[in-house]
C-alpha cells in the first residue's frame, strides 16, 4: 500500500469506551451500562493518538459507547490538541462532569450529539432511558451558552418520529448543523431479525477517508463497519495496518462513495457522508457564527 492511502484519510474515530448510560434501540455498537469499557488502556490510546498525528490524519473524534464515561477523556483531548489535531467529542450529553466543560471549551474542540424527538416519551422510547431528553437538551443549552462549536445528528428509528420538530427545536436551541438519516442494520439494529451487516450499509467513505478503532483495539473503516476488521492496534502499529494488503482488500470490498448513504446509527456517531470524515470544513473548529452557534 502507498502512503497516498493514509494521506487520503481525513479523520479517525476512537471508541475510547464501550459503556454508555443509554440503551438505544438502534445502537450500532450495542453499547449500554452493562457493556465493557474495552481492553484498550490509557497508554494504548495515547500511543494511537501519537500515531494519528505522525500519519498526518488531521482530525480525531472521541466516541463510544459514551466518551464522557472515560476518566481519561480530558487527557486524550489535551494530547490530541498538543499534537496539532482537530478534535470532536461525539457525546449523548446525558451527563457532563463539570470539569469536562473546560476541556470542551478549549480552542480546537467541537461537540456533536444525537437527538431524536422534541417529545419526551418518544425520545425516551428510542434511548430506553428515562430523563434522557431533558438531560441532553440542558447540556446542549450549556454548550451553546459557552460558545462551543456543535452539531447534531438525527436517526429515523420509529414510525411517526417527530424528526422535523426535533430539527426545529435544535435550531431554536442554537444548532444549525443538523443531519438526518435512516437507521442502518448494524449492531443492535440488526438483532431483531438476526441480519448480518454487509458493505451495502456503508457510504463508501470508510477505509478510503476514515478509520475507526474499537474499545478493544480493532481497526475498521468507521463505526458502522466494525464487522470488517483490518487489524488491531494492540498487536500492530496503526501505520502498519493502514499500509497493509488487508486494508487494501477492505477498500476494494466497500462500494464507491455515494452521497447520503451513511448515518449516525447510534447515540454517539455522525453522518460521515456529509460531515466530519467526508466534509472536514464542517468538522474543523471555526468561529461560532459559521457553525450557527450563538453564545
Amino acid at each position: 500500500m502507498s502512503t497516498a492511502t493514509v494521506i487520503g484519510i481525513q479523520s479517525i474515530e476512537l471508541e475510547i469506551t464501550g459503556a454508555c448510560q443509554l440503551r438505544c434501540t438502534h445502537c450500532c455498537t450495542s453499547s449500554s451500562p452493562q457493556a465493557p469499557s474495552g481492553h484498550m488502556t490509557r497508554d494504548d490510546w495515547s500511543h494511537v493518538i501519537a500515531d494519528v498525528a505522525e500519519l498526518g490524519i488531521p482530525l480525531v473524534q472521541f466516541i463510544g459507547g459514551e466518551p464522557t464515561l472515560s476518566p481519561h477523556l480530558p487527557q486524550f483531548i489535551d494530547e490530541a490538541l498538543d499534537a496539532g489535531l482537530g478534535v470532536e467529542v461525539y457525546s449523548n450529553l446525558a451527563h457532563v462532569r463539570p470539569s469536562l466543560w473546560d476541556s470542551f471549551s478549549r480552542k480546537g474542540v467541537c461537540l456533536a450529539t444525537s437527538y431524536y424527538s422534541d417529545d419526551r416519551a418518544q425520545h425516551e422510547e428510542i434511548t430506553r432511558t428515562r430523563g434522557s431528553l431533558d438531560r441532553t437538551r440542558a447540556n446542549i443549552v450549556e454548550a451553546v451558552r459557552r460558545g462551543i462549536p456543535m452539531r447534531a445528528g438525527i436517526v429515523e428509528v420509529i414510525e411517526g418520529q417527530r424528526v422535523e420538530q426535533a430539527k426545529a427545536e435544535l435550531h431554536r436551541l442554537g444548532i444549525k448543523e443538523i443531519q438526518v438519516d435512516r437507521m442502518r442494520k448494524v449492531g443492535r439494529a440488526a438483532e431483531p431479525d438476526a441480519s448480518t451487516p454487509t458493505a451495502a450499509e456503508l457510504c463508501g467513505h470508510c477505509f478510503r477517508h476514515r478509520v475507526s478503532v474499537s474499545p478493544d483495539g480493532d481497526v475498521s473503516g468507521c463505526i458502522l463497519s466494525r464487522f470488517m476488521v483490518a487489524g488491531n492496534v494492540r498487536e500492530q502499529r496503526l501505520a502498519g495496518i493502514l499500509h497493509s494488503d488487508r486494508w487494501g482488500e477492505m477498500i476494494a470490498a466497500v462500494p464507491e462513495p455515494r452521497t447520503g448513504a451513511c448515518t449516525p446509527a447510534d447515540s454517539n456517531d455522525c453522518d460521515p457522508a456529509r460531515t466530519p470524515a467526508c466534509a472536514p470544513k464542517h468538522f474543523a473548529p471555526a468561529p461560532p457564527p459559521s457553525l450557527g452557534v450563538h453564545a
